[in-house]
């Protein structure tokens, strides 16, 4: 190994990604500088700084070790924390949940509360320390505003960890202990800061602890066996190096003549199994279920290394001794009664069918004792319960509001049109939607999914269409890559059909050759729980209906626009609270068009059909202005007659007259030279007979 300092500038815990086990190893490397490079680049005098700080603040640990076995007062002392959630819409993006979670870990951890430390070693049960610690998620933020103590940066940079990634937000040190989770720590699970090594104000920016989010707690993506990184992490944090001391290969001979400057951790070559009748360095017993071991049995601190940490919280390096002054937990939202400064909520979903259920949670901070809940259309319509579970049995759009008190002051919420409650069974089949005389998205017949909360997602157009002037526009033109937007469908009542046949028209033009824009379409047999994948267009592929265009793109004639027809959705999904999504992510791509959705009892493949199947037809889309398809599929072969015929029964057009085989036929009809009015399509073949209405608008 490089020896970069006689000193350990950084401490970085890693774990390989298959080492999930509660046995395999963990590992905790040093790596010298690499991750301050940005700061030493042309300042050389900057690694004298760092050793200086790091010899100053040993000889400070010394001398309060000397006179003191922990603070005085008797009181514990409180560290504000934020966790920085770097994501890019990925599993990184984890719940405030599980941050609670990890914050918990961290308390039981420092204050011994964990429930495994009675099983530590017998030898060793004397000296398990309280480090008195205790852990506190912010109440404000720097400018004072209101905070839970999670952020959330939408950033590509969380797959780097790096200090790039730290520069997208952080919080003074003086005041916080932040934490940043990515889904990369640089090829760790994790690294950390040792006060001395940023004790200058250039340092300030890299101060604090990258996690991988699956060291995060022991819930959503985290595991209990991962669940102690942070804890390790945060002893280096506190100037706690490792029991074998400054080297990131533990299990070495030569780790014997090393140090971690703490009396009662017995001197040992390190481990990275859970050998607790291992001994090594001449020890009698190693402390092998210590945390700042890799052992991953982890249980314990040692009072030696509790009054380290305390040491480096009295000590001005890196500012450590103003993070839990009176003053700063005041600023920070930190005081043993936290501040109650805003009332939240949210559900486990936002729309459902009438008659189903939404479970509410609430997230108010902090200190909730009291809530009154109000649920307008709901039963019950009131509740105190923390996560009370609400049933919607009356089609509508409702709002939601909670009050809540921590014994001094309140807060309150109300979100307006919270809840929409779509009608069970939903309106009838045939779905026809040309989008023609409407002036908006009705909420009550389309749901938006506006990811990003921009200005470019679904919208209804008034100045387009295929067979009109209506159509549904993704504004995707100049908009970034890797944004997504999803439209759904209020429930359509398919429960008469035997099987659903989807159809709609749509317009795409690329940039460049290089997009590669993705449209899929979902459907769901309950209500909108689960969605299913049923067509899937590329930018790369089928997408496009035109050449590439630089200018925005809009649709100027029928020629411009494709059909998609559907025919893989079973029979599974006719039931009554059927629906349907549109689904896309932009990849720097134009704007897409939609128009014409008609949903119709389907007939099913050509590949299905056996001679004994009656010919199924179709007219698409239905209603039509300008043009429209006739869609034929035969389960055997003979003379076949298709008539376009008027409600008189006299026909109009003889569309086919002649001997076909087992497929599927189509035939465009001469809409525009039609009257406006109602028509039917009449097939007929050896005897049998189906007759489709269409309506001309």
């Amino acid at each position: 190994m490089t020896k970069f300092l006689k000193f350990a500038a950084i401490a970085i815990g890693y774990l390989p990604f298959l080492a999930l086990a509660q046995d395999a190893p963990f590992t905790c490397s040093t790596h010298g500088l690499q991750h301050l490079a940005p700061f030493l680049a042309g300042h050389p005098e900057r690694l004298a700084e760092i050793e200086a700080s790091e010899a100053q603040l040993e000889h400070f640990t010394e001398q309060f070790g000397a006179t003191h076995d922990a603070r005085g007062g008797g009181s514990p002392i409180v560290i504000p924390v934020v966790f920085h959630i770097i994501h890019d819409n990925g599993l990184e993006n984890i719940g405030d949940a599980q941050v609670r979670d990890a914050v918990r870990i961290m308390n039981e951890d420092f204050n011994k509360l964990n429930a495994d430390w009675p099983n530590v070693k017998e030898e060793f049960l004397p000296i398990v320390a309280d480090a008195d610690i205790v852990f506190r998620l912010a109440g404000y933020d720097p400018n004072g505003n209101c905070t839970t103590g999670i952020t959330r940066t939408v950033s590509e940079l969380t797959n780097d960890g790096g200090q790039d990634m730290k520069d997208l937000i952080n919080w003074p040190r003086s005041q916080y202990l932040n934490i940043w989770v990515a889904a990369s720590a640089q090829g760790a699970a994790g690294y950390s800061m040792y006060p001395g090594s940023v004790d200058g104000a250039w340092g300030e920016a890299a101060d604090g602890i990258v996690i991988l989010h699956n060291y995060v707690g022991s819930i959503g993506t985290g595991d209990v066996s991962r669940s102690r990184a942070l804890t390790h992490e945060v002893g280096h944090y506190l100037n706690l190096r490792h029991c074998w001391g400054n080297s990131n290969e533990p299990g070495l001979s030569s780790n014997c003549g090393m140090s971690d400057n703490v009396s009662d951790t017995p001197p040992t070559e390190g481990w990275t199994s859970c050998n607790r009748n291992g001994a090594t360095c001449g020890s009698p017993l190693d402390n092998v279920e210590n945390f700042m071991e890799y052992s991953y049995c982890s249980k314990m601190f040692t009072n030696g290394q509790k009054t380290r940490m305390v040491a480096a919280l009295n000590s001005n390096t890196a500012d450590r001794n103003n993070l839990w002054t009176a003053s700063n937990l005041a600023a920070t939202g930190t005081q043993d009664i936290q501040p109650l400064c805003a009332a939240a909520f949210i559900s486990d979903r936002r729309v459902v069918c009438a008659g189903n259920t939404i479970s509410f949670t609430d997230e108010s901070y902090h200190g909730v004792v009291t809530r009154d809940w109000n649920f307008t259309g709901g039963e019950p319509a009131v509740s105190t319960d923390a996560a009370p579970v609400i049933t919607y049995n009356v089609p509508g759009v409702y709002p939601v509001s909670l009050t809540v008190g921590n014994g001094q002051t309140t807060e309150e919420s109300t979100v307006i049109n919270y809840i929409t409650v779509l009608p069970n069974p939903g309106v009838p089949s045939p779905y026809v939607q040309d989008l023609e005389g409407e002036t908006t998205l009705d909420p009550a017949e389309w749901v938006l999914n506006n990811v990003d909360n921009d200005a470019g997602t679904f919208q209804l157009n008034t100045t387009a269409g295929y067979s009109g002037s209506h159509s549904i526009r993704m504004k995707n033109y100049n908009a970034p890559a890797g944004r997504l937007d999803e439209l759904m469908s209020a429930s359509i009542d398919m429960s008469q059909d035997s099987t659903v046949l989807f159809s709609f028209r749509y317009a795409f033009a690329r940039r460049t050759a290089s997009n590669d824009d993705i449209l899929r379409v979902y459907v769901s047999n309950n209500c909108g729980e689960t969605w299913t994948l049923r067509k899937q267009l590329r930018g790369n592929g089928d997408l496009p209906t035109v050449p590439d265009q630089n200018s925005a793109f809009t649709p100027s004639n029928a020629a411009q626009w494709e059909e998609c027809v559907i025919t893989n959705i079973t029979a599974a999904y006719c039931v009554s609270d059927f629906r349907f999504k549109f689904w896309f992510t932009g990849d720097g791509g134009n704007d897409l068009w939609i128009d014409d959705i008609n949903i119709n009892s389907g007939a099913v493949g050509v590949g299905e059909l056996s001679a004994t199947q009656a010919p199924e037809v179709l007219v698409l889309p239905n209603p039509a202005t300008q043009q429209a398809t006739v869609q034929v599929m035969l389960g055997k072969a003979g003379a076949t007659l298709v008539e376009l015929v008027d409600p008189t029964g006299r026909t109009v057009q003889v569309i086919a007259n002649e001997r076909m085989n087992v497929g599927e036929y189509r035939w465009q009809l001469p809409v525009e030279r039609m009257n406006a009015g109602l028509y039917f399509i009449r097939l007929q073949q050896d005897g049998l007979r189906r007759v489709v209405r269409f309506t001309k608008q």
